[in-house]
């Protein structure tokens, strides 16, 4: 019987595929086999027909345009998975929704461009959530497919940890990367607001929307982070520099978390003190209910003007859950979204001058409220992800331990803004940190050559 998890490493396959001890077309042809094997049953990727044509085709081209291994680019012939709000050239943007394609279509993103640009070849379409707002698409979770996988970025993080590719990209607005790279066993890395392009990426609150990306390890999304970030500067591979200083959010957020999440954490906070860390228990937040508030104040707003025309015209193919966002966003005035924009400043130069004067440089909470919801009607809650989200701030899920049941629960690491590849440096350590302690990632099989 075929498992539905997989490994399949982005530092291991790209730096074969770049020497020459892989191939573009051999990694085509494992992701075509992979994906027939086991997305009957995760469904992370939206049907296409004659997937395998095209992506051998794009892999043959690839490998041809790059004979030199000393010249060849850092995602050479690397398979990525694009959540389903990211236009790409050749394949259809749906949106998780019954809208007409051609309605939705616009430019290649970015992110894409990016991406092609270092070599990657596009597997396909990862499913996401309905316009990437809480009605959840048809994937399900590898560990347990009667377990949401999260969303909206669910297809993309179930991609990943049912080892179909090694790299996909998502976009979170509130938790729709870091939530289901927590139920899925992944790392999941949501940058800086502002520091991937979002042109050519249907919009969900343009105010919050970030693009960020999958893969096994923090040393997958470092690589992919290397391409895909404004102003990447790479740190260095081992300056001497001291462990970053933690800091736990102590009050009504962190109380937000059930207590199999909590009690992971506890444990998971004793084990980096152990480990030669600093962790500082620091009050903020007290005001985290006005916190929750103001944020879907702004997201509901911007979501209904991000609809106006096409729910307008199309209003009736809309989900229930979609249609309910959009109503309430009808309802909130301009003047109480500029508000809202204006406490959501304040807001983050509060949490900022909290951390500075605790002397924090990393926050560490529970990825989410606890495992993965046994409810594929539900994405599960964005809560613990939701004041990071709102300030911009750059977050990252790490696999530590499992649940009672024996899904996986997540870390979040959270960096200062515009403080990505520290965040990324230190996360490497953490990593280390939990593995050695054995709580970090999910044991799941190589499937890399």
């Amino acid at each position: 019987m075929t498992t539905l998890l997989g490994r399949r490493c982005l530092v291991q396959e790209a730096a074969a595929l770049r020497d020459g001890t892989d191939d573009p077309v051999a990694a085509a042809a494992r992701t075509c086999d992979r994906i027939d094997a086991v997305d009957p049953q995760v469904r992370a990727f939206l049907p296409e027909e004659g997937r395998r044509t095209r992506l051998l085709a794009a892999a043959h081209r690839q490998a041809a345009g790059a004979p030199d291994p000393t010249a060849r680019p850092a995602l050479h012939g690397v398979p990525v998975g694009i959540k389903d709000i990211v236009h790409v050239d050749g394949l259809p943007t749906r949106a998780g929704s019954a809208l007409p394609p051609e309605v939705l279509g616009g430019a290649q993103a970015t992110v894409v461009n990016r991406l092609c640009a270092a070599g990657a070849l596009i597997a396909g379409k990862t499913v996401t959530a309905e316009f990437a707002v809480t009605a959840p698409g048809p994937t399900r979770n590898p560990h347990h497919l009667a377990h949401t996988p999260g969303g909206s970025s669910s297809g993309s993080a179930a991609a990943v940890a049912a080892g179909m590719v090694p790299l996909a990209i998502g976009t979170q607005t509130v938790g729709s990367m870091i939530r289901p790279a927590a139920y899925c066993g992944v790392v999941g890395f949501k940058p800086s607001y502002g520091r991937i392009p979002v042109d050519g990426v249907i919009p969900n609150a343009v105010g919050l929307d970030t693009l960020g990306c999958y893969a096994t390890d923090v040393a997958g999304v470092a690589l992919a982070a290397a391409v895909l970030l404004d102003g990447w500067a790479e740190p260095p591979a081992d300056d001497g520099a001291p462990r970053p200083v933690l800091g736990i959010p102590a009050g009504p957020y962190l109380e937000r978390a059930g207590d199999e999440a909590l009690a992971a954490f506890d444990e998971q906070a004793e084990l980096l003190r152990a480990a030669g860390y600093t962790v500082h228990e620091v009050p903020v937040m007290d005001d985290f209910e006005q916190i929750v508030d103001q944020l879907f104040t702004m997201n509901r707003y911007e979501v209904a003007r991000a609809h106006a025309d096409w729910f307008a015209r199309y209003g009736d193919r809309y989900r229930p859950e979609t249609t309910a966002a959009i109503r309430q966003g009808q309802a909130i005035a301009a003047a109480d979204h500029a508000a809202a924009r204006t406490r959501r400043t304040a807001f983050r130069e509060r949490l900022a001058a909290d951390g500075a004067a605790a002397g924090v440089e990393v926050w560490i909470a529970p990825s989410a409220t606890g495992p993965a919801p046994a409810d594929l009607t539900t994405t599960g809650s964005s809560i613990m992800c939701l004041p990071w989200s709102n300030a911009g701030l750059p977050a990252l899920s790490l696999p530590a331990g499992r649940a009672a049941n024996g899904l996986p629960l997540g870390l979040q690491l959270v960096g200062g803004s515009g403080a990505d590849e520290a965040l990324l440096k230190g996360a490497a350590g953490i990593e280390r940190a939990l593995r050695g302690a054995g709580t970090g990632a999910p044991a799941a099989p190589a499937l890399n050559g």
